[in-house]
């Protein structure tokens, strides 16, 4: 598996390692990467201070193989449900097939 993090800040973001397991664990992932953009959005709405906020993720999985592109979301978004209550306020995501 390829993994490549990027963080964008000095600060280590303590909620990406359960974002790995997730992906890793539930979508069974063939490679992914996990970008934090939450320095960029500081003043603005949904930006709480910790450095945890926003993410851009891409990740290529054969849990997406024959699923449209809202139900790659769907399945994103509930593996990652409790985070989107309480502690991500954006996600960005490009969620490939295995063959894409």
């Amino acid at each position: 598996m390829n993994v490549l993090i990027g963080l964008e800040s000095e600060n280590i973001m303590s909620i990406i390692p359960l974002l790995e397991q997730k992906i890793e664990t539930e979508l069974h992932a063939i490679e992914y990467i996990i970008k934090n953009d939450s320095e960029k959005h500081q003043g603005h709405a949904g930006y709480d201070g910790s450095g945890e906020s926003h993410f851009r993720m891409t990740i290529r999985s054969k849990a997406f193989d024959g699923l449209s592109r809202m139900e790659r979301q769907r399945l994103v978004h509930q593996g990652f449900s409790e985070e989107l209550k309480h502690k991500i306020h954006a996600l960005s995501l490009k969620l490939l097939a295995s063959d894409e």
